[in-house]
């Protein structure tokens, strides 16, 4: 018995593979298994956050000012719904590409795909955020003031966005 289970040991040892020379030791599929998770975990809480911005963009049409908005305020209040719509069905986007292709043996295609869209939706994120920025601080204060206020939340954005890259590069990693 001792033999037999060495030698399977052995056998599941060789089909397990290194992942980016992390310490972990999977096969292909339980990485991919790993990384569907992974990105659930990430969808919970986008989805949220998308779904919270078009709700309350939404609702803005339906306020007592809405009518006093001036063309600019409307163009880009219209162009923020849009976006965030776009943003919230690219959220949404992989748990039906994975309904679509479960159980069809296609759970790397899915991950591959899932991880694309979901830098979509962050991109679709950011897009809301500085807009939306933009919208209220023109509302409120004036349109020099949002964009300044725009602009820093831009750049705040894309600060968060290269900070993987710029971590990878202070750790000697590429």
């Amino acid at each position: 018995m001792a033999v037999q289970s060495r030698a399977s040991d052995d056998e599941a040892d060789a089909l397990r593979v290194d992942d980016h020379d992390d310490g972990r030791h999977e096969s292909e599929n339980e990485r991919m298994d790993r990384n569907w998770n992974e990105i659930l975990q990430e969808l919970r809480v986008t989805q949220t956050g998308t779904q919270i911005l078009s709700g309350f963009l939404l609702a803005i049409a339906f306020q007592p000012r809405f009518d006093s908005l001036d063309s600019f305020q409307r163009t880009v209040y219209l162009i923020l719904v849009i976006a965030a719509a776009a943003t919230t069905a690219l959220a949404l986007a992989p748990v039906s590409l994975h309904r679509g292709l479960f159980r069809r043996h296609s759970k790397k295609l899915v991950v591959q795909t899932a991880h694309v869209l979901v830098r979509c939706a962050l991109t679709g994120v950011a897009i809301v955020l500085t807009g939306t920025v933009l919208l209220i601080f023109d509302v409120a204060l004036g349109t020099t003031e949002a964009l300044i206020a725009a602009g820093s939340m831009l750049l705040l954005v894309i600060c968060i966005a290269a900070l993987p890259s710029v971590l990878l590069r202070i750790n000697g990693r590429r």
